[in-house]
């Protein structure tokens, strides 16, 4: 495929794309099946004769289905029965498939070859890196804008006349919006009628249009409804993100992808201050939402135009629907439509709402997960709290000067990024090649020494932040704190998947929701936390907290196995 070719091909599936072929009657960027030169493969249209002749099947026959385009040359040619296995391809991977009996013979629309254009995972390494970089910065960019309001709290204080608590809730809301809205989008991205690209675009459309009131909104309570909207319509790629990139990239290649995702997650609140810092200091407040509304718009005009929607089954039912048209026949369906046939709003609603709870508590090993990740993430926010305590005070910083303290997480992030990626690189990917996947708990080895990194990171920053110790020893701990954090919460998001792959994404919206809320609630304890225990006794006590942690990490590696053969969720 040319350079040309691939562009088109981005443009097409993107929303821009698809609303020219609304308007144009798609007669612009068109698809193979719509174009005049379109060859429709022979031995499907063998089988549909063949299913029109004989007539509706009764008794045990199961649906007749599609592999590839030279299988059924093959069945074709040597007079087989027009019934072949049931196999179709799921992300790129042959898997075998369950199908109920029906009373019409089905030719399931599939990938046309093992090397379809049109299958993500044979999009070129350019084109897959583009849109990888689109899902980085756009998940970035939500979680930049939730920190962004940090230096802006004292300036909300005095223009609304509320106390730091209240203020606080610009930032608290903001994240708990993020944090419950996976739990709506997540599952109505993974219904193929929908497909993830329309949810992407809709919801972060909106998220750009409210920053815009925010800005300029002049009543606390508005402020504070808007800042939980701006979370809410933001989340769904804190959630489905990962789900993006798994759909181009295989198992082997995905953890780099990964790499990336979460660290865009985690330099993205890390960045918010320092962009802000600076800027409410000389001018106002309103400034840092100023920024949210300018770093926002450029990353909404990229998706509009660039993101192409990334699910195979949502793919396939749109080829299966213009195949339908191309050639009469009803008989074409895709697997998701007969998937579907049984689908139920409440059986969605179940799967979304309900099935991760039971999960959560009946599985003491995803519970010690999301309980654990939601423990780092909401020290991690408390540091939005404890910083203007300790660097202003103790070392006499201004907001913007507070604000590049916070490059502390991201040079984090990035060490661990180096050292993660090297191991993977160098170690997991190359014993994955040879001997397989093996055994899930392996996945969790980087965790184990850096299960020591939370505890340690914290000790350090809560026993040197004072005037008499250079500012840069206690920064030194929220480095190791966060890169610790960072290399655990990757082992986490491998170990999800690989051990509870049908429940995956209901999984991962759990865990966004488990983080955000005590992030959320962790915004509002830290200042009075603080403020009754001194950030050095409080910040300790967090240290301890985070105990739980390591032996946690070090009881799964050893145990997990164990803990997966009592559960009736695991694989």
């Amino acid at each position: 495929m040319t350079y040309i070719e691939s562009l088109h091909d981005i443009v097409r599936d993107a929303p821009l794309g698809q609303l020219m072929r609304f308007v144009t009657r798609n007669h612009l960027f068109q698809y193979p099946e719509e174009r005049p030169d379109f060859e429709f493969p022979a031995a499907w249209m063998d089988m549909i004769r063949h299913a029109e002749l004989d007539g509706p099947r009764t008794g045990s026959a199961t649906p007749s289905t599609i592999v590839n385009r030279q299988r059924l040359q093959d069945d074709a040619s040597s007079n087989t029965n027009p019934d072949i296995s049931d196999k179709c391809f799921s992300g790129g991977k042959a898997t075998s498939l369950a199908t109920e009996m029906t009373d019409e013979v089905t030719v399931l629309v599939d990938w046309y070859s093992d090397q379809d254009p049109a299958n993500p995972h044979n999009w070129s390494n350019l084109r897959r890196a583009i849109l990888a970089l689109l899902i980085c910065l756009y998940t970035f960019v939500v979680y930049l804008s939730s920190a962004i309001y940090a230096p802006s709290t004292q300036g909300v204080m005095e223009r609304f006349d509320v106390s730091n608590l209240m203020a606080t809730l610009g930032l608290a809301m903001y994240v708990l919006g993020y944090g419950i809205g996976p739990l709506l989008f997540s599952p109505l991205g993974e219904i193929p009628r929908i497909g993830r690209n329309l949810v992407y675009i809709i919801t972060f459309a909106l998220f750009v249009i409210i920053s815009i009131p925010t800005a300029f909104v002049d009543n606390f309570a508005g402020l504070v409804v808007l800042r939980f909207l701006q979370g809410f319509f933001g989340s769904p790629c804190l959630a489905s993100g990962g789900a993006s990139l798994s759909d181009m990239y295989s198992v082997v290649h995905l953890p780099f992808a990964m790499i990336a995702w979460v660290g865009a997650m985690s330099c993205g609140p890390s960045l918010g201050p320092l962009l802000s810092g600076y800027a409410v200091s000389a001018k106002d407040w309103r400034w840092s939402m100023y920024e949210s509304i300018w770093v926002s718009a450029p990353v909404l005009v990229l998706l509009f135009v660039c993101m192409p929607e990334t699910s195979a089954p949502n793919i396939l039912l749109r080829r299966a629907q213009r195949l339908r048209k191309l050639c009469g026949s009803r008989r074409l369906m895709a697997q998701s439509e007969i998937d579907q046939a049984n689908l139920t709003v409440s059986g969605i609603a179940v799967d979304a709402l309900i099935k991760p709870l039971e999960i959560t508590l009946k599985d003491p090993a995803i519970l010690f997960v999301q309980v654990y990740a939601a423990i780092i993430y909401a020290i991690y926010y408390s540091y939005f709290e404890v910083f203007p305590l300790v660097y202003p005070v103790s070392y006499g910083m201004d907001l913007g000067e507070v604000g590049l303290v916070f490059l502390c997480i991201a040079i984090g992030c990035i060490l661990a990024i180096i050292a993660y990626g090297s191991y993977l690189y160098y170690v997991l990917i190359p014993r994955m090649k040879n001997s397989g996947i093996g055994r899930q708990e392996d996945v969790l080895l980087p965790g184990l020494p850096s299960s020591f990194g939370p505890t340690i990171g914290l000790f350090i920053f809560a026993w040197t932040a004072r005037t008499s110790i250079h500012w840069i020893v206690p920064t030194i701990g929220v480095t190791i704190y966060a890169g610790s954090v960072f290399t655990v919460l990757q082992c986490i998001f491998l170990y999800i998947p690989l051990s509870y792959p049908q429940y995956a994404a209901s999984l991962f919206a759990a865990n966004d929701f488990f983080r955000s809320a005590l992030a959320s609630g962790s915004i509002l304890f830290a200042h009075p936390l603080y403020q009754d225990l001194g950030f050095s006794r409080g910040t300790t006590l967090l240290g301890g907290l985070s105990v739980i942690g390591i032996l946690g990490m070090w009881m799964l590696f050893f145990y997990g196995a164990k803990l997966r053969g009592l559960s009736k969720f695991a694989t």
